[in-house]
């Protein structure tokens, strides 16, 4: 009974100890590099430089967008520590202040395109894209062709909004293919805004779906709700950026969390918590309100509501959990209120 006892101990270590040296793949969202743009969607030239410092400092090795995330899906990276580099909307800050400071590092990085919006004040041209595309370290993706919000409005008949979802999304994919001959089978979100039937959409396509709340993409994510951690100024700033460049994926399978539209507000999230990880070392954040309480359930089935209703259109749950190589465990859950008028 006693050596049962210690091969049992034993192998809980192995088990526990392969879950912590385990990593995950993190995926940076920035809009524009510059100090002159709206702060709210800007990361300074400055900090931008500090970040990548940083991602070197800390020996993470940056990777293209679309092969890490496959592997992070398919729990192939073992223990190494991945970063992927994400632009959404193709500012032109991006091909004047970003790329050159990437091309000096050979740093790999994705640019999400609406294609609509080429040309037009604040946004690269064709040519400056393809002068991109010629770089075997970029890739050009879909971000939809008039950035629309593409959730289904309150009131929209499925019909009208499946024309207006496919004509969207498959008007930038063609774009971008006739154009550039670029064909990659990764989509984000405009406002990181998505709900299950345009995640359907997406995946009758194929494509992998990133939307723009924080946290890891690992073996038990969704992968057509990835999280990225937005990198403005308000939110990337060097303090606790190590945090999140060494994050990981809560392990909480993915389908046992909503898409995010909201019928109650404030929203309820229940999930259950993986059994090495404690109740009690488990913190919970609302947007705008702080710590908010955790409920436990029995059988590791947790409950977060935040205690006030949210009068914004998107708002997130975070949750964290330490782990034992000091980095933490994260899970963002975004939420949706269609009543709130777009932006």
């Amino acid at each position: 009974m006693a050596r049962q006892s210690l091969r049992f101990a034993f192998g809980l270590m192995m088990t526990l100890g392969a879950m912590n040296s385990a990593a995950d793949l993190v995926v940076l969202q920035y809009h524009h590099i510059s100090d002159s743009t709206p702060p709210s969607t800007s990361t300074s030239v400055s900090l931008f430089r500090g970040q990548l410092d940083m991602i070197e400092d800390e020996e993470l090795e940056v990777v293209d967008l679309h092969q890490g995330t496959e592997a992070a899906l398919n729990g192939e990276l073992a223990n190494r520590k991945q970063i992927a580099i994400t632009f959404d909307d193709a500012y032109d800050s991006v091909f004047e202040n970003a790329a050159p400071i990437l091309a000096q590092r050979d740093y790999p990085y994705t640019i999400f395109v609406n294609t609509d919006a080429v040309g037009s004040k604040g946004y690269m041209t064709w040519e400056q894209l393809r002068e991109l595309n010629e770089r075997p370290e970029v890739t050009l993706a879909n971000h939809s062709h008039d950035h629309g919000h593409l959730a289904r409005r309150a009131g929209e008949s499925e019909g009208d909004w499946a024309a207006r979802v496919e004509n969207s999304l498959d008007t930038a994919q063609s774009i971008l293919q006739d154009r550039l001959g670029t064909d990659v089978p990764i989509f984000a979100y405009p406002y990181g805004e998505f709900d299950e039937a345009l995640e359907a959409k997406l995946t009758e396509r194929d494509w992998i779906g990133f939307g723009q709340q924080s946290g890891a993409v690992g073996e038990t994510s969704g992968a057509t709700r990835l999280p990225r951690f937005p990198m403005a100024n308000t939110y990337g700033q060097l303090g606790n950026l190590k945090d999140k460049l060494k994050s990981r994926a809560l392990p909480v399978e993915a389908d046992q969390l909503p898409a995010g539209v909201i019928s109650d507000n404030p929203p309820t999230l229940e999930f259950r918590l993986p059994q090495d990880l404690s109740v009690g070392r488990l913190s919970c954040f609302a947007s705008g309100q702080g710590r908010i309480r955790i409920e436990e359930l029995g059988d590791r089935m947790i409950r977060v509501k935040a205690p006030e209703a949210f009068n914004s259109r998107r708002f997130r749950y975070n949750c964290t959990h330490p782990a034992t190589d000091g980095s933490y465990y994260w899970l963002s859950q975004q939420w949706l209120d269609l009543e709130q008028p777009e932006d």
